[in-house]
């Protein structure tokens, strides 16, 4: 449309977020008087009213929501363009935050060691995201990307490569029970025999279907799995464990990372295969992400085949049970 200045949408959006003509121009750095302008401005343009203001409040008019709708992510994929050219043309420099749970495995290390080769100006650093909320430090800009166990199902982040299929094991106390009978030449435990040991699984705020995929409500025939305790991060749950409180689902690469003399790790089977996914915030895609997605890329995958897109979060049913159908990550 000739003449629409970007600063009137950017005026949009803030009112629509703060619903309130002070606090939007306070973040906008103008008066008030200049956010009505610009939203007159382009009311005009439109042919319509977008928002409706009275003395006690302020909404958005049926065609303001359809147009929010329709123009944040036209926005912010604008903004990512817009920041990913001055990336390039000025080359990628400061810090790139990485976000890993549990153990930052060989792959992920040297990935992000190729990275800094090929950008010496821009320096990677991991930061340790707690089991319980592996999705927060993403949504709040504590780091720029986060390496994560699958499911991914949010809307507002975005599911890079998907790597590292890892068989699932059962991390217990020494001397439980089911140590012994893989000591005893039966190798790997059936899934069924979850019926029998309280899982430790992660506490809020995760949402729930990952929360249930880390710690499964049911086994794969249905039976119900009894509620262990509820722990923030890996080192509480193990500690849980050592303690006998409960068994805990691990892939075998972090489990064995994090041996200790007072636990024993159980091979399992009939659960699905463990794995991880590169993430980032929808519409905050970067130069330096998609450079960190390109060294994941070659140095993690290949990305695995024949996954289903983690963003559906397919699920069995069973019951109130949430069960993915397929593949989770390393935790």
């Amino acid at each position: 449309m000739a003449g629409l200045e970007i600063r009137e949408l950017e005026c949009f959006l803030a009112l629509s977020e703060e619903l309130h003509f002070g606090r939007a121009a306070e973040r906008l750095y103008v008066s008030q008087s200049r956010v009505s302008q610009l939203l007159r401005a382009l009311e005009g343009r439109i042919g319509a009213r977008l928002v409706d203001r009275t003395s006690r409040r302020v909404r958005l008019t049926p065609l303001g929501e359809r147009f929010l709708a329709e123009l944040r992510p036209a926005y912010d994929a604008l903004y990512g363009a817009v920041e990913g050219a001055r990336g390039a043309a000025r080359g990628l420099t400061g810090v790139l935050r990485v976000g890993f749970q549990g153990a930052a495995d060989e792959r992920v290390m040297a990935a992000l060691a190729a990275f800094r080769e090929r950008h010496p100006g821009c320096e990677p650093e991991t930061v340790e995201i707690p089991m319980a909320d592996p999705f927060g430090a993403v949504r709040d800009g504590v780091v720029d990307a986060a390496i994560v166990c699958l499911p991914v199902g949010e809307p507002d982040l975005v599911l890079g490569p998907v790597f590292s299929r890892q068989p699932q094991t059962l991390v217990v106390r020494a001397g439980h029970r089911l140590a012994g009978a893989a000591r005893r030449g039966r190798g790997a435990v059936d899934a069924e025999e979850l019926a029998d040991c309280p899982l430790v699984a992660p506490s809020g705020p995760a949402p729930r279907y990952w929360r249930e995929f880390m710690a499964p409500p049911v086994t794969p025939g249905g039976r119900p799995i009894p509620r262990g305790p509820r722990v923030r991060t890996l080192q509480e749950g193990l500690t849980a464990v050592a303690a006998g409180r409960g068994g805990m689902l691990l892939c075998a690469p972090t489990a064995a990372y994090h041996g200790r003399r007072d636990i024993t790790t159980v091979p399992v089977a009939g659960l699905p295969d463990s794995m991880l996914g590169l993430v980032w915030r929808r519409g905050g895609e970067t130069a330096r992400i998609r450079a960190l997605r390109r060294a994941v890329d070659e140095l993690c995958g290949p990305t695995v085949s024949g996954h289903p897109d983690p963003l559906e979060c397919p699920v069995a049913d069973h019951g109130d049970a949430l069960l993915t159908e397929d593949g989770a990550g390393p935790r």
